[in-house]
C-alpha cells in the first residue's frame, strides 16, 4: 500500500515538474524548453519556404526529408508530453493551440501512409501560429494581453466604422459607374465598387482607373478620404489601449495542471476555473 502510495507520488511529481517545464515560461526550465521550441518552428518554416523553391527542392530533396522527420518527431513527442502531464487533455486537445499542435504534425505522416498529398506539406506553415505560443514569456504576456484586451473592448466601434466605410465604397463606386462607364473600363458595380475599395485603401492597382475629369476628381476626393479612413482604427484601438491602462491587471504564465487554464493573477495558488493547486515556483 504505502509503495503504491509513494509511487503515486512519484508519478505525480513528475508530472507537475514536466508540466512547469512545458506550458510556463517563468522558471528557467520554461525559458529554455521556450527558446528550443521557437528556434525549431522557426527552422521549421524555413525548411518549408526552401522545399518551395525547385532547384533547392530537386538538389537538397534527401536532406529535407530527413530534417523534416526530425521535426516531426520533436513535434510529436511534444504534443503527446502535452497531453499527458494535465488531468484534463481535452482541453488541450480541443483548445486552439492544440489543433494547431496537431495540423502541423500530421502532413509527414499523411504523406508517408499515402505516398502523396503534396498539397497538405503547405499546412507545415501552420507552425509559425505557434510562435504565439513563446510570447507567454513574462515580458511579453502583459503587453499582449493589454492588446487583445484594447482589441476586444473596440471591435464594436470598429465594426461600425467599417460598416460606415463598406457604404462609402457602394456609394461611390455606383457613382463612378454612372460617371465614367463601360467604356473608361467601369463595365458594372460591382467592377465599380472593387475600384472604390481599392482607390480607398491606398492600394491603386491601376488596372481600371477614370477617364473622364469628373470621374478623376472624385477618385481624388476619394485618396484623400483613405488616409483619414486608415487613421481611425488605430485612434480606436490606442484609445482603448490607453484606457486599460489605467485598470491594468498584471498575470502570469502558470498553467494549471487539471484543465490548462493559464490566465491567472501574479501570487495566485489556485485554479480561478477548476479550483486545483497551480505549481509552485
Amino acid at each position: 500500500m504505502e509503495d503504491s502510495q509513494t509511487e503515486n507520488q512519484k508519478t505525480s511529481n513528475w508530472k507537475f515538474s514536466l508540466h512547469r517545464i512545458i506550458y510556463e515560461a517563468d522558471t528557467p526550465m520554461g525559458k529554455l524548453f521556450d527558446l528550443a521550441l521557437l528556434v525549431i518552428i522557426l527552422l521549421s518554416i524555413a525548411l518549408v519556404m526552401l522545399e518551395s523553391i525547385a532547384e533547392f527542392n530537386i538538389k537538397y530533396s534527401r536532406e529535407f526529408y530527413i530534417a523534416e522527420w526530425i521535426i516531426t518527431f520533436f513535434f510529436s513527442v511534444e504534443y503527446i508530453l502535452r497531453i499527458i502531464t494535465i488531468n484534463k487533455p481535452k482541453n488541450y486537445i480541443f483548445s486552439f493551440y492544440g489543433i494547431v499542435d496537431l495540423l502541423s504534425t500530421l502532413p509527414s505522416y499523411l504523406a508517408f501512409v499515402s505516398g502523396g498529398f503534396n498539397m497538405l506539406f503547405a499546412l507545415r506553415a501552420l507552425r509559425l501560429l505557434r510562435i504565439f505560443r513563446i510570447l507567454k514569456i513574462t515580458r511579453y504576456i502583459g503587453e499582449s494581453n493589454k492588446l487583445m484586451q484594447a482589441l476586444r473592448d473596440s471591435r464594436a466601434k470598429i465594426f461600425v466604422f467599417l460598416f460606415a466605410v463598406i457604404i462609402i465604397t457602394i456609394i461611390m463606386g455606383t457613382i463612378m459607374y454612372l460617371v465614367e462607364g463601360p467604356e473608361n473600363g467601369f463595365t458594372s458595380i460591382p467592377i465599380s465598387i472593387y475600384w472604390s475599395i481599392v482607390t480607398l485603401t491606398t492600394v491603386g492597382y491601376g488596372d481600371i482607373h477614370p477617364g473622364t475629369p469628373l470621374g478623376q476628381f472624385i477618385a481624388s476626393f476619394i485618396m484623400i478620404t483613405g488616409y483619414g479612413v486608415i487613421a481611425v482604427p488605430t485612434g480606436i484601438v490606442s484609445a482603448e489601449l490607453t484606457r486599460g491602462s489605467r485598470k491594468e491587471v498584471h498575470l502570469n504564465t502558470q498553467a494549471c495542471p487539471n484543465c490548462n487554464e493559464s490566465k491567472h493573477l501574479d501570487g495566485a495558488k489556485f485554479c480561478h476555473n477548476c479550483g486545483h493547486k497551480l505549481n509552485e515556483h
